[in-house]
């Protein structure tokens, strides 16, 4: 290992522990001091590790957590960025904290969540065996800018690790094209099936073929512009997945039961979160699990097991209300949850937490493409609507006009009094953060209960 390299180890490895003993998690500070003295890093560290990534607009997370739950029932050594630091500092400072100074690995595997745009570069330097692409939709138009951006970010990691087996959503023709000319082994993973008989109303972010931008015709969809789609005129169409969701079985608030064909085998799956987007992400694991050569059983298993990632519903007993906090970063992701929501009868509290900083996206106008009339149609059923974050009164006039009663909607300021209000009542209560409204949120209810640091 060259000077620079161990130097820049040894400053990563020493901001990191500082950083965790002041209880600040040394995520991405210590990347970014090693960077400035080798910016080739990542290279040696990863070197002869056995890499899995995963990357795509919504679901990274979530999907990481299960892939890690089967890596660890099947009994690999392997590491993760379980914090979802996801930039190049921050899969360099989680890299850094597993080798020894020496630069020695004892794991033979890292599972990293990478950010869709920080993969472009990362992919020059790990030794990626197997890439999830999960989904592409709009999201932070301030940082990504247009979806195709996105898009050409992914398609450029993928031209730097060529020997990478490609675990694809067939349901996304946007993920779909990413297969096209290139000589990675391709896995398709998807759902055969609608979700849910009504969902809530939602733009395409991919209404026109790729190809010849003649409007796609849909067989079914299941959410956004997923679904069974098809060109008229080109022919361009959804492949076939080898890792099927083939039945929907049971949607609910806590979890779902699905049918699930790998390979042709067919297995009664329960997945351990509620949701249509975390049944496209336990196909997504499952597809992982027969690359990296995980047999089938284990990693069924794993998807009724696996707990969330922070903030990806999340469970807390808030005073006597219990809690689920769902975080909401973009209109496909909100209208998921939103869907979760409407197919649940009982009554609850809604909490809605909208910040504008540079990691949620300062452009808030998104909030307009998600469906709140369709929690409006439902709003006798909901005992409070409480919001709060840094554009909260943006969020409470978006509620407004989406046919909330004004004299329902409840704006609090700070979050440890919006707490205390959802404490008051034992009603479920559902939270939906933005993401630095969810690390804020997290740490005022670390105050009132144990609750796991975001890097643990």
């Amino acid at each position: 290992m060259k000077f620079k390299t161990k130097l820049a180890l040894a400053v990563c490895k020493a901001a990191g522990a500082v950083l965790r003993r002041l209880g600040r998690g040394g995520t991405n500070l210590p990347g970014k001091l090693a960077l400035k003295i080798d910016r080739d890093i990542l290279g040696a560290l990863s070197e002869g590790v056995r890499v899995t990534v995963v990357t795509g607009t919504n679901g990274k997370t979530t999907t990481s957590r299960m892939i890690e739950q089967a890596f660890s029932d099947a009994g690999f050594a392997y590491f993760s960025n379980k914090s979802g630091a996801n930039l190049l500092t921050g899969i360099i400072a989680v890299f850094a904290q597993h080798v020894s100074l020496s630069g020695r690995c004892a794991y033979t595997h890292a599972l990293i969540e990478c950010d869709e745009a920080a993969f472009r570069t990362a992919s020059k330097y790990l030794p990626v065996e197997c890439l999830v692409v999960n989904n592409i939709f709009r999201d932070q138009l301030d940082r990504f800018g247009e979806i195709t951006h996105t898009l050409n970010s992914i398609r450029t990691g993928i031209a730097n690790v060529p020997g990478a087996t490609l675990c694809l959503n067939a349901d996304c023709s946007l993920t779909a094209s990413l297969a096209e000319d290139v000589p990675n082994p391709i896995v398709w993973f998807g759902v055969d099936v609608p979700i849910y008989e009504t969902t809530a109303h939602e733009l395409s972010d991919a209404p026109y073929c790729i190809h010849c931008k003649t409007e796609y015709e849909y067989d079914y969809v299941t959410y956004g512009h997923l679904g069974g789609f098809r060109c008229p005129k080109c022919g361009y169409h959804r492949m076939k997945p080898e890792v099927a969701v083939t039945r929907v079985l049971k949607t609910g608030a806590d979890a779902s039961d699905i049918e699930l064909t790998v390979f042709g085998h067919v297995h009664e799956v329960h997945v351990n979160l509620p949701g249509g987007y975390n049944i496209y992400n336990a196909a997504a694991a499952a597809a992982v699990a027969h690359v990296v050569g995980i047999d089938e059983d284990t990693a069924v298993a794993a998807l009724a097991q696996f707990e969330c990632g922070f903030g990806r519903a999340e469970r807390f007993m808030i005073g006597n209300s219990p809690s689920r906090m769902m975080l909401v970063k973009n209109p496909a992701g909100f209208n998921q949850v939103i869907n979760l929501i409407a197919h649940d009868e009982a009554a609850c509290q809604l909490a809605f937490l909208l910040n504008d900083r540079f990691a949620d996206g300062t452009d808030i106008s998104w909030i307009w493409d998600v469906d709140f009339e369709a929690l409006a149609a439902q709003q006798a059923r909901f005992t409070r609507v409480l919001v709060s974050g840094v554009r909260r009164d943006d969020m409470a006039l978006r509620l407004k006009y989406a046919g909330f009663d004004a004299a329902q909607i409840e704006v609090v300021a700070e979050y440890g009094e919006l707490l205390d209000e959802v404490g008051k009542s034992d009603a479920p209560t559902f939270l939906m953060p933005t993401y630095t409204a969810m690390f804020d949120l997290r740490g005022e209810i670390g105050k009132r209960t144990s609750v796991h640091a975001f890097y643990e």
